[in-house]
C-alpha cells in the first residue's frame, strides 16, 4: 500500500509547460525543434510541471531526453518538478482504455520519461470512448496508485466540458472518490469560455480537485496566421466559418491604436490571466513561477489560496520567453505584485505597466469578441460525425526511435545560477 499524497490543489504549480508541440500535428519535424533548450530554459525560468503524452508522437521521449541530463539532474531533483502524462489514446482513430493498456502505457511512460513514478496520469480523450472503459481505465489507475505508488494522481481529459463533467459525475457515483483532475483544452479562450461558465460548477461539486486549461489559442485557431499546418496537414477540427470570423477579428485587433496588439498576444494574455481568477475555485497554490530565481515559492505569497491552473506550449526558446514575460506580468499584477516584481529584479514600476497592459488587453478583447458575434462559445463537435474506434486488437507497438538531447542552443547565462535570463529583455 502506497503513502497518500498531499492534495494536489496545494502541490500542481499553476503554470505547466506542455509539449503537444514535440509532435508533428503542430510542426513538421519536432526531432528538429530544440527540445533539451526549451526544457532547460523552462526548468531555469521557474517552470514546474511538465504535460506529456504518448499520442503526442516522440513527446514523451523527447521530454524524457532533456530531463535526463547532468544539467536537470544536478539542478533540479525529480521530487522539484511534476510529470503529467495520459493513458488511453494510441492515434487519432484508435483507443485503448482496458486494464492491459493502461498498465502497459504507464510502464512505458516511465521508460521514456526516466522517472521512477509519474505525478499524475490522465485518460486521455475520454469523449471517443463509453463511460464504462473511462471506469475501467481510472479504476485501473487508481489500483496502480495503490498499490505500488507510481502513479500519485488520476483524471480525465478532452475537449466537450459537458461529457467532461458526466464523466467526473459518474466516477464520484460509481466509485465513491472523486477525480483528482479533470483537464479541457480550448475550452477558456477569448472566443470560448464555456470551461468556466458551464463546467466549473458542475466539476466543484463532483468533487473534483483541479482543472487546468490547457490550449489558451485554441489549438492555434487564435493566430494572425491562422491554425498551424504540420506534417499530417490541415488538422485543426474548426469550421472555415469560424476561422473566417477569427481572421476578421485579428484584422481589426491589428488596426487598433493599441501596442501589442497581434490576436495571438491579446488571446494568451487574456486567458492565462483571467484563468488565475476564474478558475482559482478549482486551481492551486503550487510555485507559481514569479521569476525570484532559483527559489522555490508558494502562492500565499501574492494574497490568495489558489489559482488558476494553465497549461502553455512553445515550439521555440524565443516562444518560451515570451510567454514567461506575460505570466510575470500577470502576477505583477496581482496583490503583492509590486514587492514580487522588485524581489524578482525586474523594477518597482512593473505592477504599473502591469495593470495598464491589462487595461489594453481588456479593449482589445472586447472588441474581438463583439467581432466574433455568434462565433462566441461555438464549440465544434468531438468525436465528429462518423466516427469509430478503429482498434482490431490490442497489441504492443514498436518503440520510437529513442532520440539523443538536442543541442542546449542557450546563451550560457540561461542555465547557471546567476539569474532568471529576463532581466534584460524588452517588454511584451
Amino acid at each position: 500500500m502506497s503513502q497518500q499524497p498531499p492534495p494536489l490543489s496545494t502541490q500542481l504549480p499553476p503554470l505547466i509547460c506542455g509539449t503537444a508541440t514535440f509532435n508533428n500535428q503542430y510542426n513538421p519535424d519536432p526531432y528538429a525543434l530544440p527540445t533539451t533548450a526549451i526544457v532547460h530554459e523552462a526548468l531555469s525560468l521557474g517552470v514546474r510541471a511538465f504535460d506529456t503524452s504518448p499520442y503526442y508522437g516522440p513527446a514523451e521521449d523527447l521530454l524524457g531526453a532533456a530531463l535526463n541530463t547532468p544539467f536537470v539532474h544536478q539542478n533540479f531533483p525529480r521530487p522539484d518538478y511534476f510529470l503529467l502524462t495520459k493513458v488511453g489514446r494510441i492515434s487519432g482513430n484508435e483507443f485503448d482504455y482496458s486494464a492491459a493498456w493502461v498498465r502497459h502505457s504507464v510502464q512505458r511512460s516511465l521508460q521514456r520519461l526516466h522517472t521512477e513514478y509519474l505525478d499524475a496520469v490522465y485518460c486521455h480523450d475520454v469523449e471517443f470512448v463509453s463511460p464504462e472503459e473511462v471506469l475501467t481505465a481510472v479504476t485501473e489507475l487508481r489500483r496502480i496508485r495503490d498499490e505500488t505508488g507510481v502513479v500519485k494522481y488520476v483524471g480525465i481529459s478532452g475537449y466537450p466540458v459537458t461529457t467532461l463533467c458526466e464523466l467526473a459525475e459518474m466516477v464520484l457515483d460509481k466509485t465513491g472518490e472523486p477525480l483528482d483532475l479533470v483537464m479541457s483544452y480550448a475550452n477558456f479562450t477569448l472566443q470560448n469560455t464555456r470551461l468556466a461558465s458551464i463546467a466549473l460548477p458542475r466539476l466543484e461539486a463532483a468533487g473534483v480537485a483541479v482543472v487546468p486549461n490547457a490550449s489558451v489559442l485554441g489549438m492555434g485557431l487564435l493566430r494572425r496566421t491562422g491554425v498551424p499546418i504540420g506534417a499530417h496537414g490541415d488538422f485543426h477540427p474548426s469550421p472555415n466559418e469560424l476561422r473566417t470570423a477569427i481572421q476578421a477579428a485579428s484584422a481589426w485587433s491589428d488596426a487598433q491604436n493599441i501596442k501589442d496588439k497581434r490576436i495571438e498576444k491579446v488571446a494568451i494574455r487574456w486567458a492565462l490571466e483571467h484563468w488565475l481568477h476564474d478558475g482559482a475555485s478549482l486551481g492551486s497554490s503550487g510555485d507559481p513561477a514569479s521569476g525570484i530565481p532559483w527559489q522555490r515559492e508558494k502562492i500565499e505569497k501574492y494574497g490568495g489560496t489558489k489559482l488558476g491552473v494553465s497549461v502553455i506550449g512553445v515550439s521555440n526558446v524565443e516562444e518560451l520567453r515570451e510567454t514567461m514575460r506575460v505570466w510575470r506580468s500577470i502576477l505583477d499584477g496581482l496583490e503583492d505584485g509590486e514587492q514580487t516584481a522588485v524581489d524578482a529584479g525586474r523594477g518597482q514600476d512593473d505592477r504599473a505597466w502591469s495593470l495598464q497592459r491589462q487595461r489594453d488587453v481588456e479593449i482589445l478583447a472586447r472588441g474581438i469578441r463583439r467581432k466574433l458575434g455568434e462565433w462566441v462559445d461555438y464549440a465544434w463537435a468531438s468525436p465528429g460525425p462518423g466516427f469509430v474506434n478503429k482498434l482490431s486488437a490490442p497489441a504492443v507497438p514498436a518503440p520510437l526511435p529513442t532520440p539523443a538531447a538536442s543541442p542546449d542552443q542557450l546563451p550560457k547565462q540561461a542555465v547557471t545560477r546567476e539569474g532568471s535570463g529576463l532581466q534584460s529583455m524588452p517588454r511584451t
